[in-house]
């Protein structure tokens, strides 16, 4: 298994992203979709996720396609990034067909970022603009770290942001992640410098300093998010996709793998104060893919490209004025 051409989840084919934000306020959103209605799923291991949409990806529920996904900042707020996303796709023509009407299916989901040192102080709920703006941005080409959905995330010990990551498998088929990561739990060992996710790194994606040589890791719960204001407002929200022909039952699969990523990545994860959830998407985009065969490979690989994604969207973060906590390059300049 080789990175894709852009090493984002982009490389799945067909797939666009698109990212908005806003620098006073410290966030933003992410919107994913695609030329054409893709299958998708999810599943939810955190204690506080916030989701719009969520329970039609059920494998027993009967909407079989959506239109776009969306991650976004703003706790419950952020929601309201799906419904700029709807208004774009009405505008586009694109949506499930109910007699003469038109109804673009956006499932989101949101993470935590009201207390980061932005500017909440707003009159009109700004998360519907950012949603369209994010949609009318989407392409194959996107920002990591500081922006979109990753705008005001924040780790344990630094600033957080978006990241991605893609591998192509042996028979071609294409598996990718994207990570908003603002987990409760640390990205890094203690002395902020070696990533968790350093055994699954490739190509020095994110430093190539290797895995931390210390041993007993994860009993140091050292916060300086807690410390700086609080510690429940938190979460890792992410999509992966493939190109393989999956099934609604598959993809739910696919998206319970991949939380392992999660759990490599951060630690801890999927805590109480976590809202941490995982999109599955496929494109079918290879039909003569055998998923029934591949699906617990697609699954790996999923969850190799979701660690590797939260670790770059931790080492690509930038700093900005107003910021409470320090970026991994300011650290280890």
């Amino acid at each position: 298994m080789i990175p894709g051409p852009r090493n984002l989840i982009t490389d799945v084919s067909g797939l666009r992203v698109g990212n908005a934000a806003d620098s006073r306020l410290k966030s933003g959103c992410t919107v994913v979709t695609a030329r054409a209605p893709f299958m998708a799923s999810v599943h939810v291991m955190g204690g506080a996720p916030g989701t719009r949409e969520t329970d039609l990806l059920a494998p027993d529920k009967s909407v079989s396609e959506i239109d776009a996904l969306v991650l976004s900042g703003g706790s419950a707020y952020g929601l309201d990034a799906c419904s700029g996303v709807v208004d774009g796709l009405r505008a586009a023509g694109r949506g499930y067909r109910v007699g003469d009407a038109t109804v673009p299916i956006v499932p989101g989901a949101i993470l935590f970022d009201l207390l980061n040192g932005g500017q909440k102080d707003w009159a009109r709920n700004p998360y519907s603009a950012l949603g369209r703006a994010a949609f009318d941005a989407a392409g194959p080409d996107f920002t990591l770290g500081t922006a979109g959905a990753g705008t005001g995330a924040l780790t344990a010990m630094m600033k957080g942001g978006l990241g991605s990551a893609s591998l192509v498998l042996p028979d071609g088929t294409t598996v990718g992640a994207l990570a908003a990561a603002n987990p409760l739990g640390a990205v890094t060992t203690p002395g902020d410098r070696h990533f968790y996710a350093a055994p699954f790194e490739i190509d020095s994606e994110f430093g190539g300093l290797g895995p931390d040589p210390a041993s007993g890791l994860g009993r140091d719960m050292t916060s300086r998010k807690h410390e700086a204001f609080f510690d429940r407002g938190n979460t890792t929200i992410a999509i992966v996709a493939t190109d393989a022909a999956l099934t609604k039952p598959q993809c739910y699969r696919m998206a319970v793998a991949a939380h392992d990523g999660i759990a490599r990545a951060c630690v801890p994860a999927h805590s109480p104060g976590d809202g941490d959830l995982v999109f599955a998407l496929s494109t079918g985009a290879r039909p003569d893919t055998d998923a029934t065969r591949d699906v617990t490979l697609i699954g790996h690989a999923a969850a190799l490209c979701l660690t590797r994604a939260i670790a770059r969207a931790v080492y690509e973060a930038t700093p900005e004025d107003g910021d409470l906590l320090p970026c991994w390059s300011t650290l280890n300049a």
